[in-house]
């Protein structure tokens, strides 16, 4: 009786041979580009007559760079990190979650999780196939202020148009 659970557990421990314990290689932002995109945003929201709050974060979720326009409101700066973090983490723009979750029961649910904000201003940063971070904008005006000025900072930081995942 008792050879029996000790092979059972020498059964559950082991691992196949073909299961490798290797690191991961995985792309992430750069404070020179994370510098480059808030300065773009922050510039792309100026050209419309808009000052905003920027925050770009890592694809941990951390936060990389936070600016702030003159005149903002406190409120936009939590916003802003929280949009860039609900890019990242659902890898989709905060404006198509929005919808999503205003007309699509199954994703009504996203609201009632207090780190993500469905508001529009919130892009994920895309590198090939790669989601390196994201960017939000907060406090220009409203939300498509605030996507626009996120997408352009992406195009000129990154030299294309933000690939979608």
């Amino acid at each position: 009786m008792l050879g029996i659970p000790f092979a059972m557990t020498l059964v559950a421990v082991t691992t196949p041979a073909s299961t490798r314990a290797i690191p991961l290689e995985s792309k992430n932002i750069s404070l020179a580009l994370a510098n480059s995109l808030a300065g773009a945003a922050i510039a792309s929201c100026r050209m419309i007559g808009k000052e905003a709050v920027v925050a770009v974060v890592d694809r941990g979720g951390n936060l990389v760079v936070l600016q702030r326009g003159d005149d903002i409101g406190p409120h936009n700066t939590l916003a802003a990190q929280r949009k860039a973090f609900t890019a990242l983490s659902t890898k989709a723009n905060t404006a198509v979650l929005a919808q999503r979750a205003a007309y699509d029961p199954a994703s009504r649910n996203l609201v009632t999780l207090p780190e993500l904000l469905l508001l529009g201003g919130g892009v994920p940063l895309v590198v090939g196939n790669d989601i390196i971070g994201g960017i939000g904008v907060a406090g220009s005006g409203g939300s498509a202020n605030d996507e626009r000025c996120a997408t352009d900072a992406i195009a000129r930081s990154l030299g294309a148009a933000p690939q979608r995942p």
